[in-house]
């Protein structure tokens, strides 16, 4: 299939996201309160790893703005919240596969009551979380672990069919988590290979035979967004016209926590015809939470009651700089089958009036209601990844060829790279940028009947974050999203 035949249906492809901006670290009040229940991007793309093009990888970061030598407790994920990933194939926008991660811990020393030292002659349990070196081979100097379960859900993801995943190799249930990257001196310059050893084999149930066997990690990773965060949130404060590549990644020091998933293509699409899933990821915790006023050991609270999901992520910044400040945490508490809800924030967004408000000579978009943006905001595009469904997701066709990493275009559709975003969001693709200039009526400049160019005066300005994502940044294999930066790192 000719996906990119002129210039036209290339630029056409950046519209999905037209809405939104980037990443999307503390972006609703409530989830700010939580930020192990905080999604802070959301990938699905095509495997690029050479000989795994049958796979779609899924990557779901959280807990942003992880500072290296936070310590000493670093950043575990809670053992109360349920992290979810889910897929449709049938194009109405409700989930027909979903993957369920939670997690566990325990401290370590002889039956996990912590590791002791023997101080004139009473053994003490150590402040710590680990109290030596730490290798792939050897964990015995760690006083804290973590492990997590995998979950296949199909049908509805509160009452469908469900299926325990397991490791391929021994046949566990329950996978192990690498420890932060707290620095040199407890990993020396080993720590890739330390994480490595936690890239999981999975034998997906659930999913149909012969397309049951994936990868799975989690762990630790660099924050895989670029962005000059603090000038983005201060008005703007920013050329919007300069160098692409101008101004600081203020999240260039940061990590993330990374659940990563590489499945099957046929498991994701359910053999459906047009090989298009849509996919999101979301975060819920129990209705009920009641703290323990005498906590044991890292027992502090006791949750029941029905999930109530708490944070979402489709495609970037759309709570952040779209939605309004009093539907921002209903937001992160809906499905993409609901977002009727919310269309005035697509039909008269106030992104580009504030972006005009800063900056006179970059008028605003005029067409209202803003259809050319309700076309891509909740549906994907003809010919590339339109479903049929209606509701914000990433979507991706799975039937378009991968692009090898050398030949990424950081623009990709736009950039005549249909493997990139926004069929699907890859970890090199720059959709600031692309994402900036369509909000301000770039394809009001084009020929496609949404709109006129007078009705967007500024759509053709080159505008810029000044921060560029490019394939390069990233790794050419599973997980693909980078080691951790180190805490302590001499």
């Amino acid at each position: 299939m000719k996906i990119i035949t002129t210039l036209s249906s290339a630029v056409l492809a950046l519209a999905v996201a037209g809405t939104s901006q980037a990443s999307s670290h503390r972006e609703a009040p409530f989830v700010a309160e939580l930020p192990k229940a905080d999604a802070t991007d959301f990938y699905a793309f095509r495997s690029y790893e050479p000989d795994r093009e049958g796979f779609v990888t899924l990557i779901a970061n959280y807990n942003p703005l992880q500072d290296p030598y936070g310590g000493p407790n670093y950043f575990s994920l809670s053992r109360d919240t349920l992290y979810e990933i889910h897929v449709d194939n049938t194009g109405d926008a409700v989930e027909d596969l979903t993957f369920q991660f939670r997690f566990s811990d325990k401290l370590g020393g002889e039956n996990n009551t912590g590791i002791t030292l023997n101080v004139g002659g009473i053994d003490v349990a150590v402040p710590l979380k680990n109290v030596g070196g730490v290798t792939a081979a050897d964990s015995s100097a760690l006083n804290y672990h973590e492990s997590y379960t995998v979950t296949t859900v199909t049908g509805d993801r509160r009452t469908g069919t469900k299926n325990t995943a397991t490791n391929v190799v021994g046949g566990a249930s329950v996978f192990a988590k690498p420890y932060d990257n707290v620095g040199e001196k407890t990993f020396g310059t080993s720590y890739d290979a330390y994480a490595d050893s936690f890239v999981h084999s999975v034998k997906l149930a659930g999913c149909p035979a012969g397309s049951d066997i994936g990868k799975v990690f989690v762990g630790q990773r660099k924050d895989s967004f670029a962005v000059n965060l603090g000038e983005i949130f201060d008005l703007v404060n920013t050329n919007p016209l300069g160098g692409v590549d101008d101004e600081t990644n203020d999240l260039a020091d940061k990590n993330v926590t990374t659940l990563a998933l590489e499945v099957p293509i046929e498991c994701l699409t359910g053999g459906n015809e047009n090989g298009i899933i849509g996919a999101w990821t979301t975060a819920s915790m129990s209705q009920v939470r009641v703290l323990d006023p005498t906590p044991k050991a890292l027992v502090t609270q006791v949750s029941s009651g029905a999930w109530t999901q708490v944070s979402r992520l489709g495609m970037p910044l759309v709570n952040e700089v779209v939605i309004g400040l009093p539907d921002k945490n209903l937001f992160n508490a809906s499905e993409p089958k609901d977002d009727g809800q919310f269309i005035d924030y697509v039909t008269n967004p106030t992104l580009p009036a504030l972006i005009q408000a800063l900056y006179p000579s970059a008028p605003a978009p005029t067409n209202f209601p803003r259809n050319d943006l309700v076309a891509a905001f909740l549906t994907g595009l003809e010919g590339i990844n339109k479903d049929g469904s209606v509701g914000e997701m990433i979507r991706l066709n799975t039937s378009i060829a991968v692009t090898l990493k050398a030949d990424q275009s950081n623009f990709g559709v736009a950039g005549g790279d249909a493997a990139g975003f926004p069929n699907g969001r890859r970890p090199g693709d720059d959709v600031v940028d692309a994402e900036l200039r369509v909000a301000m009526g770039l394809l009001c400049h084009l020929e496609l009947g949404l709109c006129e160019p007078t009705d967007a005066l500024a759509g053709l300005a080159p505008i810029t974050d000044g921060v560029e994502q490019r394939a390069d940044q990233f790794d050419n294999s599973f997980p693909y999203v980078t080691t951790p930066i180190s805490g302590s790192p001499n």
